[in-house]
């Protein structure tokens, strides 16, 4: 058995300060808990230079999407689509909330990512590589990598319809 007297003086301090950085490793491991779930691109047709990419993100710890980035588009933000008055209107959004552990539908007629100048037509059977950079409330960043499916460019919505 080890008496107290054998030990350093600061041996109690070093115990807590490595308490304190063990909660610091839990803590940020849990911020770093973004899942995304059915991903997918719309496929495109010769010429069409622009598309759009929809998914369901939640962030565990809440958030917010600052940047997506495709290796097969020229261009990629996150846009929001809305009715004003009697016109639906697309515009770009310089981020997107994620509320704590609540899921985040990014579908057509709402909120998604717009691929744009394409590097090629989009076809069914492809995968699209997408990098999402998400900053948790602290402002620390994650980046989240998956691969898309390119879906038929009828394919109507998982969760409900959308006409143009």
């Amino acid at each position: 058995m080890v008496s107290k007297h054998f030990l350093p003086p600061a041996a109690p301090r070093v115990r807590q300060h490595l308490a304190v950085f063990s909660f610091c490793l839990l803590a940020a491991g849990a911020q770093a808990q973004v899942t995304v779930k059915d991903p997918w691109v719309r496929g495109t047709v010769a010429q069409q230079k622009a598309t759009g990419a929809f998914m369901l993100i939640t962030a565990a710890a809440g958030g917010r999407l600052v940047s997506v980035a495709s290796p097969m588009a020229g261009v990629v933000e996150i846009h929001e689509m809305a009715m004003d008055g009697n016109v639906m209107k697309m515009r770009a959004v310089p981020a997107l909330d994620l509320p704590a552990g609540k899921a985040v539908e990014l579908k057509p007629g709402g909120y998604h990512v717009m691929l744009m100048e394409l590097r090629q037509t989009l076809q069914p059977g492809q995968t699209v590589p997408l990098t999402l950079v998400v900053e948790a409330p602290g402002g620390r960043r994650e980046t989240v990598q998956l691969s898309a499916p390119v879906r038929p460019l009828a394919t109507a919505p998982a969760h409900g319809t959308h006409k143009h």
